[in-house]
């Protein structure tokens, strides 16, 4: 009787925030399809952008794949366009090794060692590094995101290399593998990175290995994934850490708010600012072509389409989670004022 009573008070507290404006209203069928509907449509002619050329394997990658998913906290998912193709998960990857180093040794291990700011530079620059010699960062920069890797923990590579794909894997809710070909032509070409990571060692950020650190990492940019892929990790982030689909609690929760704080602030390279200024999403993009984005309670919406802006970011990708989100309500920062 009194769990009844308990439940019944609950399910009418709820009512009455919903009522309120506290709480956002369940995103109807219809008007998600719709909206889906209504950016592929107006972007799939898109001609902006090209393909990432820095890294060779990149250059090569189906410029016409588009593929926009999103996925609800109670597990439903909607998607359009291609959906299936697979493009490397790039710097999407380091909100998740952010987030297992927090699970592993919490938030402040992040927060003390690189630091949650903006620098104010380009993603992979040396000039940032050397202006606080390595603090005053975020772990969503190259130099930041090295220093994360290297703090999983792991007694051998091979340990902590499996620690880190089993991790993406629980929040895809599949299997993840790496695309060796994107691999093999990285870290042919990361000699940047490496001496990135080797300033991170000098100023004490990297602990041990600076060059084995650089390897894991260029690896875990390697990761193949589709746009539903990104979309059920991000929906994760939006379900409290919990997959919606696997119903495992992939993180934990407490973590949620510092990894959705240091997306909002550093997600989009250069144009950070101006994304969460026209969307109030947090949100991580990567040189692959993806962009996965977060309305907390909401939904997690990914697009995939390879062609990016001068910052790095995807053209159609940015414009079509910006539409759908608006058309929801997604905007985290939008009060609906109470009478």
């Amino acid at each position: 009787m009194k769990d009844s009573l308990i439940a019944r008070l609950a399910t009418l507290l709820l009512a009455l925030f919903a009522a309120a404006g506290v709480l956002a209203e369940p995103l109807e069928k219809a008007a998600v399809e719709a909206a889906l509907d209504a950016a592929y449509a107006k972007y799939k002619s898109l001609q902006e952008g090209a393909n990432a050329d820095y890294i060779p394997a990149l250059a090569k990658v189906d410029s016409t794949i588009y593929g926009i998913a999103l996925v609800t906290p109670d597990g439903t998912v909607y998607t359009k366009g291609d959906v299936e193709s697979e493009v490397s998960i790039q710097s999407i990857s380091k909100v998740f090794t952010m987030t297992l180093v927090m699970d592993e040794q919490g938030p402040g291990a992040i927060y003390n060692n690189m630091g949650v700011d903006a620098t104010g530079q380009v993603f992979n620059s040396i000039v940032a590094v050397e202006q606080y010699k390595g603090a005053e960062m975020n772990p969503l920069v190259n130099a930041g995101a090295i220093a994360a890797t290297s703090m999983v923990a792991g007694g051998s590579r091979e340990e902590i290399w499996a620690r880190i794909l089993d991790y993406y894997s629980a929040f895809a809710g599949r299997e993840l593998k790496v695309n060796r070909e994107v691999f093999d032509s990285e870290a042919a070409t990361n000699q940047r990175n490496q001496a990135i990571a080797q300033l991170m060692y000098a100023y004490g950020r990297i602990k041990d290995d600076p060059a084995r650190a650089t390897d894991i990492y260029t690896e875990q940019c390697s990761v193949n994934v589709n746009a539903r892929d990104l979309a059920v990790m991000a929906a994760t982030l939006a379900n409290g850490g919990r997959n919606p689909l696997t119903g495992k609690q992939v993180m934990q929760e407490e973590n949620v708010p510092e990894v959705l704080a240091v997306m909002a602030t550093a997600g989009l390279y250069d144009d950070s600012g101006k994304w969460l200024y026209a969307t109030g999403l947090p949100a991580k993009s990567g040189v692959g072509g993806g962009i996965i984005a977060v309305s907390p309670g909401r939904f997690g919406i990914a697009v995939i389409s390879p062609p990016l802006d001068s910052a790095g970011n995807s053209v159609r990708a940015q414009k079509a989670i910006a539409d759908i989100s608006n058309a929801l309500g997604g905007n985290p920062y939008e009060v609906i004022p109470q009478q």
